[in-house]
């Protein structure tokens, strides 16, 4: 009867209501016997996921405790930096602008290594746009079209970016591999002070990436003693192949061309500023000072020597100086003969 009836099954559609009416006939009886161990399961998990969830709730206390001790260090060195670049006149930005952007399509071709993102032109897109996710650097835009945008990651064989070891500033170049979990570090001396571990961040020397991004972590060194290179391999730090959402950066695009001029003009200005300070400041003395903010022992006040005589000097303020020669006529012969000691 069983050879019979596989034979018709496997022949005719005969069975086919037969079959339909019994599974649901037997969907009913598989429910009720397996009615105790689903009641058990639902009971122990009751208990198992309050203990888990008792457990995660410290565990996630503890870490936003770390998190928030960690946060103020980073508020006071920002702070730090900021003022260290006020200090310094500098015109970089401290943070980059940066907008979201979703993937929506992944190249077919298994040789290249390229995204396409829902952000373009029309979002102020621009080509050699750094990208990077919640973990680290992933790539730049390479094709821009009106409303989105195809970026090259940073494990293409075509990629290369510009790398130093976190721990001790040692550069290098990170090109990809078309693996996308390696990198590989080129033309690195056999000698160089780099181990498995280290983190690379990006060092900005390209002008491309915006500096100290994470890139990828140091798993692999080989030396060899025939070699004057040594092979080192690294992990991306980015998922590459699983983020979703990720960050177009908006940094600084001048060439260093531009920004060492704009330099340059600011503190040609800041200079200006700082040689009419002091000469406002000299025209409400009422102590014998010329108006130029040169006192009168002939040496200006930026501390740079004097390159007129002080007679001219006098001449120019003549409200000024009768009455200095009146409150201290033994220091009047001095003046004119000062400028040419100097």
């Amino acid at each position: 009867m069983s050879v019979a009836l596989m034979v018709v099954d496997a022949r005719f559609d005969l069975l086919k209501p037969v079959r339909s009416q019994m599974g649901l006939v037997l969907m009913e009886s598989y429910w009720i016997t397996d009615l105790p161990q689903r009641a058990w399961q639902g009971v122990a998990g009751q208990f198992g996921s309050r203990n888990e969830l008792i457990a995660e709730n410290e565990k996630l206390k503890t870490e936003a405790l770390l998190l928030q001790g960690r946060l103020q260090k980073l508020a006071a060195l920002t702070e730090q930096n900021v003022r260290l670049r006020e200090l310094l006149n500098s015109s970089a930005l401290v943070d980059e602008k940066v907008e979201v952007a979703e993937l929506i399509g992944v190249d077919p071709n298994p040789f290249t290594h390229r995204i396409l993102i829902n952000k373009g032109e029309r979002d102020g897109v621009f080509l050699g746009q750094p990208v990077l996710d919640a973990r680290g650097l992933m790539g730049q835009v390479v094709e821009l079209m009106p409303y989105t945008s195809r970026v090259l990651l940073l494990t293409d064989t075509t990629h290369s970016i510009p790398v130093q070891v976190n721990r001790n500033g040692l550069r290098a170049i990170a090109s990809g591999t078309g693996n996308p979990e390696r990198l590989e570090l080129r033309h690195v001396a056999d000698t160089a002070d780099i181990k498995e571990g280290d983190l690379l961040v990006s060092s900005g020397m390209g002008q491309r990436f915006p500096a100290g991004y994470p890139v990828a972590t140091v798993n692999e060194v080989i030396h060899d003693s025939g070699q004057p290179f040594a092979i080192v391999r690294a992990i991306p730090t980015a998922a590459l192949n699983r983020s979703r959402y990720m960050l177009l950066v908006f940094s600084d695009r001048r060439t260093p061309e531009q920004r060492a001029t704009d330099a340059a003009i600011a503190q040609e200005e800041a200079d200006r500023k700082g040689e009419r300070a002091p000469a406002q400041g000299a025209g409400t003395t009422g102590q014998g000072a010329p108006a130029n903010g040169t006192p009168a022992n002939g040496t200006p006040a930026n501390g740079a020597p004097a390159v007129t005589p002080a007679p001219a000097t006098q001449s120019s303020t003549p409200a000024t100086a009768p009455a200095a020669q009146s409150a201290s006529p033994a220091a009047a012969p001095a003046a004119p003969t000062q400028p040419r000691r100097q």
